[in-house]
């Protein structure tokens, strides 16, 4: 009879040790969720770049592109997002080359003019056509397709901008 009992006992410790980490993520997974979140950059309903704007992306199809708009001189916080783009696009290594840079700046003719400085793409482009974007003074993000789909914060945390970078790039099946 103290067999028995005792059979039992380690039979219902066996089980209780077996389920047991079953039921606590069933419980950790209902009652307790962790943020959805893991991208730093804001994630945009993906839109095409607007229509003004278009043909100067033609170029960078096929690739990541970082872009920065600015309405007005090169300040501080410009030059400042300006360096991070680069270096972000630099801590890629061996898949830098599927980062691109592009810089739209307001002309005050917006003739669309392209020039290249540092390895990024510079081209002056019509205030209104700016206005079309989701933001100014901010970099966004285009996806090899073209869409913006991304947008950093302001004052953005180039570590946290390499670690999205680098997410996507390694995910991606395109650019």
């Amino acid at each position: 009879m103290v067999n028995k009992r005792k059979g039992r006992r380690t039979l219902l410790l066996l089980a209780l040790v077996c389920t047991l980490p079953v039921v606590a993520s069933y419980a950790t997974y209902y009652l307790w969720q962790p943020e959805g979140r893991v991208n730093y950059g804001e994630l945009l309903e993906p839109s095409p770049l607007p229509s003004p704007l278009a043909p100067l992306a033609d170029d960078l199809r096929g690739r990541w592109t970082l872009v920065y708009a600015s309405d007005g001189p090169c300040d501080a916080d410009c030059e400042t997002a300006l360096y991070y783009m680069r270096q972000v696009r630099t801590a890629q290594g061996e898949h830098m080359d599927r980062v691109e840079r592009l810089w739209l700046r307001a002309g005050s003719d917006g003739t669309g003019e392209r020039t290249e400085a540092d390895g990024m793409v510079v081209a002056q482009v019509d205030r209104a056509a700016l206005a079309a974007l989701p933001a100014t003074e901010q970099v966004l993000l285009l996806d090899p397709l073209g869409h913006v789909m991304m947008r950093f914060p302001v004052d953005p945390d180039p570590k946290r901008m390499i670690r999205d970078l680098a997410r996507l790039l390694k995910y991606s099946r395109i650019g």
